[in-house]
């Protein structure tokens, strides 16, 4: 028994700092912190993203692909839904609607759902302060040997 404690065999680490706690909460280390992350290199996961970064880029591919989704494959599903107007032909080319849609509207959909993600995806990079420029190596003035050994 210690210190008059009969049925206590607990000692106290008076060393122990009680400040510090694994479950407080801290921040991602991002925009909010005025750190810098690296977006590019953290762990890729579409269903929980990780960064504030992958989760606005995650918001832009949803948003593409269910656009995406609409242009390529709504003329196709609405002919059987509604065939009087898929159907009907076009008063100055004489084609049928969903022919025009299958075969200019979706190549030209999905061509400005591109022009849209890049514009997009340029601007989230800006935002997130994300360069794709190359830094051009430094010129050196010592010139290389020929046969691979040092220069004399």
């Amino acid at each position: 028994m210690k210190n008059g404690d009969a049925g206590s065999d607990r000692t106290v680490d008076s060393s122990a700092d009680e400040s510090t706690t694994d479950s407080e909460p801290r921040p991602d280390g991002g925009v909010a912190t005025g750190d810098e992350v690296a977006y590019l290199d953290a762990e890729v996961n579409i269903f929980s993203p990780s960064t504030p970064f992958m989760r606005d880029h995650l918001r832009i591919i949803w948003s593409g692909f269910v656009a995406w989704l609409l242009i390529v494959f709504g003329p196709v599903s609405l002919t059987p839904i509604i065939p009087g107007v898929m159907t009907a032909p076009i008063p100055v080319i004489g084609f049928p609607l969903h022919y025009f849609l299958v075969g200019i509207g979706a190549p030209v959909g999905a061509l400005l759902l591109s022009i849209w993600y890049a514009r997009k995806r340029d601007a989230l990079d800006e935002e997130y302060g994300i360069s794709h420029e190359t830094e051009p190596e430094p010129e050196t003035e010592v010139a290389a040997a020929a046969d691979g050994g040092t220069a004399e």
